[in-house]
């Protein structure tokens, strides 16, 4: 890809951490009130769309093959706590880590799937704060296939499940009524 490909990839992707990211404070905060399930069901399903593009681009290769330093990420446990208060009902789960490999379920929590997304998307934001498109592309296409990817699937199947339940018990009572 060019210079330009890559930039133009980088602000889109960007965009979507932000939205992201403020959609998981916002709904952290309460500000979603009973619609935090469908409203992080829109979030998770947008920012796997970018992790999708990421997935499919020719791979993002450092030209000095180093990652430089930005710091101490933000703690971001105070949003953990304040979507595990708002999830209290479905945030623990089961999940199988790797259809191919696995034979179990595991034990997963959505308050935690979210949040391990936004601490991988936060890292590469600080890099493209710091003007560092590439590096930002670079750690967010890594830490897709490597952590944040698997952790936003499950997440989204998770989420759809419990939307996909809620709304056919009232669709089926609307046609037993």
């Amino acid at each position: 890809m060019s210079e330009n490909s890559w930039t133009t990839l980088a602000d889109r992707v960007a965009k979507h951490v932000d939205t992201y990211l403020a959609g998981l404070e916002a709904v952290a905060k309460g500000e979603a009130g009973e619609h935090a399930v469908p409203y992080l069901l829109l979030e998770v399903s947008q920012i796997a769309m970018a992790g999708a593009r990421l997935g499919a681009s020719t791979d993002v290769i450092l030209p000095d093959n180093w990652e430089p330093d930005v710091g101490e990420d933000p703690d971001l446990d105070a949003v953990r706590q304040g979507l595990a208060e708002r999830l209290t009902q479905v945030d623990d789960y089961m999940e199988v880590f790797d259809p191919y490999k696995d034979t179990e379920a595991t034990p997963y929590r959505l308050s935690d799937d979210l949040v391990d997304v936004a601490s991988d998307l936060v890292h590469g934001r600080r890099h493209y704060e710091a003007d560092r498109k590439l590096e930002a592309l670079w750690w967010w296409q890594y830490s897709y296939f490597n952590h944040w990817g698997n952790h936003a699937g499950a997440a989204l199947r998770a989420l759809y499940a419990v939307s996909a339940s809620a709304r056919l018990d009232v669709m089926e009572e609307q046609v037993a009524g």
